[in-house]
């Protein structure tokens, strides 16, 4: 893309960049995936014929949904021989994200694991509805669908949604107050003050991607969980760091353990107690956040 510096497409790619990253990652729940897919958008933008596109957005928009639906074919055959339980690769935002609900709970783990539940055309029309406010006539483009179905589409996908999104879902600061209760919990070592902050429900989910160890099924209520954390700090006897993030637009812990990066705890707080709680170990989801480079997703 360097070669192109000052030409119009390059420059209209570029102040699209960001947009065309979050709809495939919301799309893909991978960065590195998304990264793919914009280099398949970009190498399709620069062979159309750019006076003939009066919309650069929307051009940019279809092609990249187009190409991110091509992409979730290969990744759900490879998420099946997927060892233990997959999450989504967790990214370091920048403040904005976290100040623009409506995008920060789009991109946060417990939403993308809720998006995974839905077809891939279901998702992607969701994706360009509810997050971007894409029209129903340009979705049909991307989607090659007709405007009628991509409101039935539409419509299923947000009532499968809202059936799963959090009852009481929490203020910004509720969720970063439980979150430090949380990680006092953790540095001391305190079985009853993480008990305290827990839901009786809670679910933990690991992600080792089979190359650092997690439990390959998730962990439900608070007794295990709290049983499941306190003893494996208790048994590996390393030092811990925890600091606090912005992971997907929501308040995150970054842990280290011995000083090497050992991964990311995303959470979902339900009024003031976590309901779940997400660890990512697979060193190959780490590298960006271990490059302390936060994005602005839009």
């Amino acid at each position: 893309m360097s070669d192109h510096v000052g030409d119009p497409a390059t420059e209209a790619f570029v102040a699209h960049r960001n947009l065309l990253f979050t709809v495939a990652y919301e799309m893909l729940g991978s960065a590195a995936d998304a990264e793919d897919v914009l280099q398949e958008t970009w190498l399709r933008w620069v062979e159309a014929d750019f006076a003939q596109v009066r919309d650069h957005r929307a051009y940019l928009v279809r092609i990249t949904t187009r190409q991110a639906l091509n992409r979730m074919r290969t990744v759900r055959r490879r998420r099946e021989a997927y060892v233990g339980s997959w999450l989504p690769e967790p990214l370091l935002t920048a403040p904005d994200v976290a100040e623009d609900v409506e995008l920060a709970e789009s991109v946060s783990m417990a939403m993308l694991l809720v998006l995974e539940t839905l077809s891939p055309t279901e998702r992607a029309v969701f994706v360009l509805r509810e997050v971007f406010d894409v029209g129903y006539d340009e979705i049909a483009d991307a989607v090659d669908k007709t405007p009628a179905a991509v409101r039935q589409i539409a419509h299923r996908a947000r009532r499968h949604v809202d059936a799963r999104r959090p009852r009481q879902a929490a203020s910004a600061k509720a969720a970063r107050a439980a979150m430090e209760s949380f990680r006092h919990a953790v540095e001391t070592g305190d079985p009853q003050a993480l008990l305290d902050v827990l839901a009786p429900g809670v679910v933990l989910v690991g992600d080792g991607g089979g190359v650092k160890q997690a439990s390959l099924h998730p962990i439900v209520g608070a007794d295990k969980v709290t049983r499941f954390m306190i003893g494996n700090l208790a048994k590996k006897g390393l030092s811990i760091i925890v600091s606090a993030v912005t992971v997907n637009g929501t308040p995150a812990l970054l842990v280290h353990l011995d000083g090497e990066v050992d991964g990311i705890m995303a959470f979902k707080v339900e009024g003031t107690l976590i309901s779940g709680l997400y660890y990512v170990r697979n060193p190959e989801k780490l590298t960006r956040v271990a490059s302390r480079a936060p994005l602005t997703l839009r």
